[in-house]
């Protein structure tokens, strides 16, 4: 079992920075693909980033690409958003999810494709 918990959210003025963190414990060791998604109200959840187990392979949704770089850690079991440029259709609570996975470098951007998620947290972006 893989337990994840999301931290860094909080309110931004448009243009600011936030960086998430999604830290795992459990058996997220490695073999774990990872992704972020958000889900805005009165929207469905949305794919955001996604990170291979390696680190070497990252994805985005169109609408973030060039303001938020995914990154991870694995020596710490934490993967990362770093959020920048932000804009106030960002806001969001923001969920992390985890996948395991024998490929080094694949991932996911379909949230049937991951088992685990976290709780969430919630980003705001005022104008």
């Amino acid at each position: 079992q893989v337990q994840l918990v999301e931290s860094g959210g909080g309110l931004v003025q448009a243009g600011g920075s936030l960086r998430l963190s999604c830290a795992a414990s459990g058996r997220a060791g490695s073999n774990y693909a990872m992704g972020w998604f958000r889900q805005a109200p009165g929207k469905e959840r949305e794919f955001v980033a996604a990170i291979s187990w390696s680190g070497g392979s990252t994805y985005y949704a169109d609408s973030v690409k060039g303001r938020f770089t995914i990154s991870r850690d694995n020596a710490k079991y934490t993967v990362y958003l770093q959020m920048n440029s932000l804009k106030p259709e960002d806001t969001a609570v923001y969920y992390c999810a985890a996948t395991k996975t024998y490929d080094v470098n694949w991932y996911g951007s379909r949230e049937s494709q991951y088992g685990y998620w976290g709780q969430g947290t919630q980003v705001t972006v005022s104008s």
